[in-house]
């Protein structure tokens, strides 16, 4: 009997001996600290891991990935991933996290501490002190009381920041195009437009993160849009908030002030922000507390066990994350889901379009990761099983010119929750496959329930032989004779008709492989239409 290889885990950068303590106490868990490498030093160490772990110090380029022919895990110990080639990764399956959650109440708290420095010219006064000066008048400030907050962007961090702000008996107002107005409501923020909030706020909060859409956010047109003396706080992103257009109204007084924790270039050695008077300036600051830390470390490290131990993934950047709790439930959908797009892709020839449909619970589960997992099990008859996964199916059909559609619907009278998979040719011939999980005491059974227009109930496993036939006596009966002279023993058999075209389809599980000259020798029958084979 052979010992399962370890799953081998590098930690890249400085993290909590709490993330290595838990690690190494994971039975089939191997773990390697190598800190401070040089780029050159990390691509020659990465061969043998497949997993890395590492905060903003090393980076994972597209060479880093192409070194590693094992790696399937990511992990970084923060919210930022700028330092992992997240489209590289993609393409090679491999699952990208990190921990946004576990820094937020830090980066929060940060972005509310330069805002009050900000309106209190606190930095300022107390170099001004150090200096032997009392200059009170010069340093009169703003108060927050009842004036209005923008935040742009509601997610972890931009919620604590509402929160707090009313806390402070700030009116809040926020943009974030992902949330309806009842979430906002509940961090007692006024949801707006991004227009709304750039005319209406008296200070403006940014926590977004940086994407093509959000680069230079914060711009020209967009500040011409403020009211005169606003005040701008980014404790995001370098990169949002356009720092030449940031200066130039800094200067001219239409922006009164800017705190700024993140910047286009880390550090920003020259840049004239360094000596703008209204300008509060951190080092990137904003995760940094012991608390924050430890909690993100170990948040990886624990992500990391649940991936290796229980295929739970959470917090993917890359691929739908499914829930410890939801897991269970979901899981059967999953396995049936990657069978019915494996038969449908064996079933099809030169595939153009894939459609995923999803009905009932399946759907309110985890409809994105069901959908990649029928999406990477259409593909895989045609290409290197390890080539393509759950992570970068989208990704490898839309290389191939195949187009996907993923569509949810309310439970239906047939069956409360199934999945439907459809495969179209270039031609616009079809095959569709739908299956469905019955629940039997505490056991799932997964089951095919449709083959195009035939209604049937088949086990979706091992190997198929599927024929359609005119619906004639014998033909099952000459079937099963041609498989007993072969040798070749059938395990169950699945009948499904179609009254309208006076046609059968018959799903024969077989054990053993079935030679072309057998499939040949079944098409000669007579009344038999097709025959084809499929492996599950």
């Amino acid at each position: 009997m052979t010992t399962p290889q370890p799953f081998k885990v590098l930690v890249a950068d400085d993290m909590s001996d709490r993330v290595t303590a838990l690690l190494r106490e994971t039975p089939g868990i191997e773990v390697t600290v190598k800190t401070g490498m040089k780029p050159a030093e990390l691509l020659a160490f990465v061969a043998p891991f497949h997993a890395i772990l590492v905060r903003s110090s090393s980076k994972i380029t597209p060479e880093v990935i192409d070194a590693a022919p094992e790696l399937r895990f990511l992990g970084r110990a923060g919210i930022g991933i700028d330092n992992i080639d997240v489209k590289a990764a993609s393409r090679r399956g491999i699952v990208v996290e990190n921990t946004p959650s576990g820094n937020a109440v830090t980066t929060a708290e940060h972005a509310i501490c330069l805002l009050c420095s900000l309106v209190r010219h606190i930095p300022q006064a107390t170099a001004s002190m150090r200096a032997g000066k009392w200059d009170k008048k010069k340093f009169q400030g703003t108060e927050l009381f009842e004036k209005t907050l923008g935040v742009v962007g509601l997610g972890n961090i931009g919620r604590l920041v509402a929160e707090r702000a009313t806390g402070l008996k700030m009116k809040v107002i926020a943009f974030d195009p992902f949330l309806g107005e009842e979430a906002a409501q509940r961090v007692g923020a006024e949801l707006v437009t991004l227009d709304q909030l750039f005319t209406r706020s008296d200070f403006i909060s940014v926590h977004t993160p940086l994407t093509a859409e959000t680069k230079g956010l914060i711009g020209a047109q967009s500040i011409a849009r403020m009211k005169k003396g606003v005040f701008i706080v980014n404790a995001a992103r370098g990169g949002i908030v356009d720092e030449a257009a940031l200066l130039d109204a800094l200067k001219s007084g239409h922006v009164a002030g800017a705190a700024l924790d993140v910047f286009a270039a880390e550090p920003p050695t020259g840049s004239p922000l360094l000596e703008q008077d209204n300008v509060v300036l951190t080092p990137h600051l904003g995760a940094s507390t012991d608390e924050a830390q430890e909690k993100v470390a170990v948040e990886l490290g624990e992500q990391l066990v649940a991936f290796v131990t229980r295929g739970e993934i959470k917090n993917a950047v890359n691929v739908a994350p499914v829930s410890r709790e939801v897991l269970p439930r979901l899981q059967p959908y999953l396995e049936l889901a990657g069978k019915l797009g494996s038969m449908v892709g064996q079933l099809t020839r030169g595939i153009n379009e894939v459609d995923v449909v999803l009905t009932g619970e399946v759907g309110e589960l985890g409809s994105k990761a069901v959908a990649m997992a029928a999406l990477a099990g259409v593909l895989r008859p045609h290409l290197d099983r390890h080539v393509v996964n759950e992570v970068n199916a989208a990704i490898v059909a839309a290389e191939r010119g195949i187009k996907m559609t993923q569509t949810q619907r309310p439970a239906g009278r047939d069956y409360t929750s199934a999945i439907t998979v459809v495969a179209r040719d270039r031609d616009g011939k079809q095959h569709l496959v739908r299956g469905a999980v019955f629940h039997v005491g505490e056991r799932t059974e997964p089951r095919i329930v449709q083959v195009d227009q035939y209604t049937l109930e088949a086990v979706p496993e091992g190997r198929l032989v599927i024929m359609r036939n005119h619906d004639r006596p014998g033909v099952i009966g000459a079937v099963g004779t041609l498989f007993g002279q072969r040798g070749i023993n059938v395990a169950r058999l699945h009948l499904g008709l179609d009254k309208a075209n006076d046609q059968a389809l018959a799903l024969w599980n077989v054990d053993g492989e079935i030679e072309d000259a057998v499939l040949d020798e079944l098409r000669k029958l007579p009344h038999v239409v097709e025959v084809l084979r499929v492996s599950l």
